[in-house]
């Protein structure tokens, strides 16, 4: 299980303090959540902020583009430290080409489904795909709840990608914690992304290690 820490709950005024405890830490990547006020109601940052954290990340970026006409912006955000780079199937009209551009970058394709999108939505493109994102709440803040469906959606993107793309990993973005994890991690997710439930902990970087103890077991 690959943990992603989303920087949208960290304290912006102490960016760099913590990047610093995510290298520390067990975690796998650093989930960036770029919002443009449009696609979702809600603004968070830009390409300077993702490239300061890239300064100091020692782990990977994994760069979510919750923004229309993404595809104008891939080749600035691989620039400026994507390693992996997510884009929402409902803000791309020809998403083919655009996971195309990515991968030429060199860089990890991801697409993202909100909780209404039917995991079918990708069933033509999901031998191309590096990764698939499914929303477990609806894009835009933290601190939601989890969307108990996503269960269901989890267990039907698995068996579809069991026969087109084995090795397809499986992200769950929002209302993650040390309780749902395990279940989860039983169905097939194989990346989880934690925002508020790392860093309103006492100790994130415990908090981290919990996550990754919960899920072992799934594993073994």
């Amino acid at each position: 299980m690959l943990i992603a820490p989303s920087i949208l709950a960290a304290d912006f005024a102490n960016l760099q303090r913590d990047v610093a405890m995510l290298n520390r830490s067990q975690a796998d990547w650093l989930h960036i959540d770029i919002m443009d006020g449009v696609f979702v109601p809600n603004l968070s940052f830009g390409l300077p902020v993702c490239a300061a954290i890239a300064r100091h990340a020692q782990k990977p970026l994994d760069v979510h583009l919750m923004i229309v006409q993404p595809e104008r912006y891939l080749a600035a955000f691989k620039e400026a430290g994507a390693a992996v780079l997510t884009v929402h199937v409902e803000a791309c009209p020809h998403l083919h080409r655009t996971v195309q551009q990515i991968k030429d970058l060199g860089c990890r394709a991801g697409v993202a489904l909100n909780p209404h999108t039917p995991v079918s939505a990708l069933e033509d493109l999901l031998p191309d795909l590096d990764l698939v994102c499914l929303m477990s709440v609806n894009p835009g803040f933290g601190g939601q709840k989890f969307i108990a469906h996503t269960y269901e959606k989890l267990r039907k993107l698995r068996a579809l990608a069991a026969d087109q793309n084995p090795s397809l990993l499986i992200e769950i973005d929002g209302g993650v914690n040390q309780q749902n994890a395990p279940e989860l991690a039983r169905l097939g997710a194989n990346v989880l992304v934690a925002g508020n439930f790392v860093f309103s902990a006492t100790d994130p970087e415990a908090t981290i290690a919990q996550l990754k103890t919960a899920t072992a077991s799934q594993f073994a």
